[in-house]
């Protein structure tokens, strides 16, 4: 996805009446893009846009945390189980 891309001055070029493939040609944007940021974003304001995106990025960002996490915990696990000359193989 281009992040170029001003998808709140799209949408309101579509809502004033220009239509959906015009629209996707003029900004290189395809039609299923257009279509899940009309699903997505219609009707909301550009403050409320911009703090959906900034709590998807949060989310992602916890995630990813998380995943990073889990995989410190399962090592620690397998780490523990394992005797002191197998151990040694990890440092």
């Amino acid at each position: 996805m281009r992040s170029n891309v001003p998808r709140g001055g799209i949408l309101k070029e579509h809502q004033a009446g220009i239509g959906a493939k015009e629209l996707c040609r003029k900004h290189g944007i395809s039609d299923g893009t257009f279509y899940k940021w009309r699903s997505k974003y219609d009707g909301m304001e550009v403050s409320e846009a911009k703090r959906l995106k900034a709590l998807e990025a949060e989310n992602a960002k916890l995630k990813k945390m998380l995943a990073e996490h889990m995989l410190d915990v399962a090592t620690l696990k397998e780490m523990q189980g394992m005797g002191a000359g197998e151990r040694h193989a990890f440092e």
